[in-house]
C-alpha cells in the first residue's frame, strides 16, 4: 500500500483525549438545531418532564430528546429504532446529546406523549421566520396532498368494497360446490382428497363471509360509513393514479422564500372546505391584517370564498367549468353580463334578463333571471334547447365576481401557485421515501407532520440565511 494516503492503525493510542467539538465544524447544520432548541422555553411550550421528579430514576431532559428528533427528521431518520442506533455511532448526535444514548422506547414515547408541544415548536419556528421578515407581503399559496397511512388498503372497508368482496366470496363458494359434485364421480381415493381440500376452502370462505357481515354492521354505525382496522382515523381517498388510504395534508406556503407558513392534517379527502381555514391560519401566523390566498380549482366553493372575504382575505381560485351548456357547445353563464346597477343580465343577443323569482337552496338564496323574448331569438339554438334561457345568481355572487376580476388582472397567479406550493410536497415526500407515516391516528400523524414541516423550514432557512447568520438571529 505504498504511495497511498495512509490511515491510522486501529490500535494506535493518542496522548491527549479527543474533543467531540473538533469533529463538528462551525458551519455544521447540527449547530442550528442545538442553538434553536436551547433558546426555547420548553415548559411554556407544554413539554412533560421539564421539572424532574424528586424521587425515582432520573429521566432524560426533553431538550435531549427533542434535539434527537429534529436532527433525525433533518437527516431522514424518522424511526425511533434507527435514532437509537445513530445515537450510539453518529458523532454529530454524540455532540448534540452529550453522548447520551436513550433506548428506542424512550425516544418513541417522547414523540407520542408530547404531540401538542412539538406542534408548538413548529409554530415557534414559523414565528422566528416572521420576526426575520422572511415572508412575502401578504401572499400565500394553498394546496393539499395525500399521504399514505400505516393502514393497508385491504384493511380499509367501505360499503362498496364489502359488497363487492361478498359477491366474490359467494361466487367462489358456488364454484367449489360445483367442484364437489364433480369430485363425487371420481374414484374413492381421488374423491376423498378433493372433497377434504374443497371443504376446507369453503369453510374458510364462510368464515370470511361472517367477518364481512360484522364489518358491514360496523360500517352502518360509522359516521362516514368507512372503517380502517389498523389506523382507525385513516381514510380512503382519491388520487390521480389510484386510491390511497391515508391523510390529506394541507399547507399554506409563502411565495417569497417557499416557507411553510401553516399546515394541517385532515381526514377529509376533499379540499373544498379547507380554503378559509388554511388562509386564516396563514394570516395569523404571518401577523398581517390582509392576505391574498391562491388556490387551485379543488378549492372553489362559494361559501368558502365568502368566508375568506368576510375575514379580510382575498381569495384567488380558478373556477372549474361544470356547465352542461358549455360542454354541449352552447353559451355558458360567463357569456351573460350582469348589470349590478339595474339587477339584470345582458345576453349575447343583447336582450335583458330580469329577475323573476327567488328561492332557498341548501340554505342559500338564489335568484332566477330570464326573458320572454327567447322564442324568436336568432341565437336560440346556440343558447338553450328549452323555451327560454334561465340564469341563476347566488345572493352573494358579487364576491365571486370580484375574485374573478382579481384573477383576470393577475394571470400569473396559477403559475406562481404551482411553482410555490407543489415542490414543498415533493420535497417532503422525497425525504420520507416510499414509506408511509410511522404513527397511527390523526393526533399522532399531525405530530409527525409537524416534525417534517419543521425540518423543511429549517433547511430552507439555512439555505436562505446561512448557518452562522441564522444562529445569530436565533439568540437575539
Amino acid at each position: 500500500m505504498k504511495r497511498f494516503i495512509q490511515g491510522e492503525h486501529r490500535t494506535q493510542s493518542t496522548l491527549l483525549p479527543e474533543v467531540l467539538d473538533d469533529y463538528v465544524t462551525e458551519e455544521n447544520p447540527v449547530r442550528v438545531v442545538d442553538v434553536f432548541i436551547d433558546n426555547l422555553d420548553l415548559q411554556a411550550l407544554g413539554f412533560e418532564g421539564v421539572t424532574p421528579a424528586v424521587t425515582g430514576r432520573p429521566s432524560y431532559h426533553p431538550v435531549v430528546l427533542l434535539k434527537l428528533y429534529v436532527y433525525g427528521y433533518l437527516n431522514r431518520i424518522q424511526s425511533s429504532r434507527r435514532l437509537e442506533r445513530e445515537a450510539q455511532r453518529n458523532i454529530e448526535l454524540m455532540w448534540l446529546t452529550g453522548r447520551l444514548t436513550p433506548d428506542f422506547k424512550t425516544i418513541a414515547n417522547f414523540r407520542k406523549d408530547n404531540g401538542t408541544s412539538i406542534r408548538n415548536v413548529c409554530r415557534q419556528f414559523v414565528a422566528l421566520c416572521q420576526k426575520l421578515d422572511l415572508f412575502a407581503e401578504s401572499l400565500v399559496t394553498i394546496d393539499g396532498s395525500k399521504f399514505k397511512a400505516v393502514n393497508n388498503r385491504d384493511k380499509n372497508f367501505t360499503k362498496g368494497k364489502v359488497e363487492h368482496r361478498m359477491k366474490e366470496i359467494e361466487s367462489s363458494i358456488n364454484q367449489y360446490l360445483t367442484e364437489l359434485d364433480t369430485a363425487d364421480r371420481h374414484e374413492p381415493e381421488i374423491k376423498q382428497a378433493r372433497t377434504e381440500r374443497l371443504q376446507q376452502k369453503i369453510v374458510k370462505l364462510q368464515t370470511q363471509m361472517k367477518q364481512l357481515a360484522t364489518i358491514k354492521e360496523q360500517l352502518d354505525e360509522a359516521p362516514d360509513h368507512q372503517l380502517s382496522q389498523t389506523d382507525p382515523d385513516a381514510r380512503s381517498m382519491r388520487t390521480r393514479g389510484s386510491g390511497i388510504v391515508g391523510y390529506n395534508v394541507q399547507t399554506a406556503v409563502d411565495t417569497k422564500h417557499h416557507l411553510i407558513v401553516a399546515h394541517e392534517v385532515t381526514t377529509d379527502g376533499n379540499d373544498r372546505d379547507q380554503l378559509c381555514n388554511m388562509a386564516t391560519q396563514a394570516r395569523d401566523a404571518m401577523g398581517v391584517e390582509q392576505l391574498t390566498a391562491i388556490g387551485d380549482r379543488g378549492y372553489y366553493k362559494n361559501t368558502e370564498i365568502l368566508a375568506c372575504d368576510q375575514a379580510n382575505i382575498k381569495a384567488i381560485v380558478a373556477k372549474s367549468v361544470t356547465s352542461t351548456a358549455t360542454a354541449e357547445g352552447r353559451f355558458g353563464k360567463d357569456d351573460f353580463i350582469y348589470d349590478a346597477a339595474n339587477d339584470v343580465y345582458r345576453c349575447p343577443a343583447d336582450q335583458l334578463l330580469t329577475r323573476r323569482t327567488s328561492y332557498q337552496e341548501r340554505g342559500e338564496m338564489q335568484h332566477r333571471y330570464w326573458t320572454s323574448g327567447c322564442k324568436n331569438c336568432p341565437l336560440k339554438s346556440q343558447c338553450t334547447p328549452g323555451s327560454e334561457r334561465r340564469v341563476t345568481r347566488w345572493e352573494n355572487e358579487a364576491v365571486l365576481d370580484d375574485m374573478q376580476r382579481r384573477l383576470d388582472h393577475f394571470p400569473q397567479a396559477m403559475r406562481i401557485r404551482r411553482e410555490t406550493v407543489e415542490h414543498t410536497f415533493g420535497t417532503i415526500k422525497f425525504w420520507m421515501g416510499t414509506q408511509h407515516f410511522l404513527m397511527r391516528t390523526l393526533k399522532h400523524v399531525a405530530t409527525e407532520m409537524s416534525l417534517h414541516v419543521l425540518a423543511y423550514n429549517m433547511k430552507r432557512m439555512i439555505k436562505i440565511l446561512g448557518i452562522i447568520p441564522l444562529m445569530q438571529a436565533m439568540v437575539k
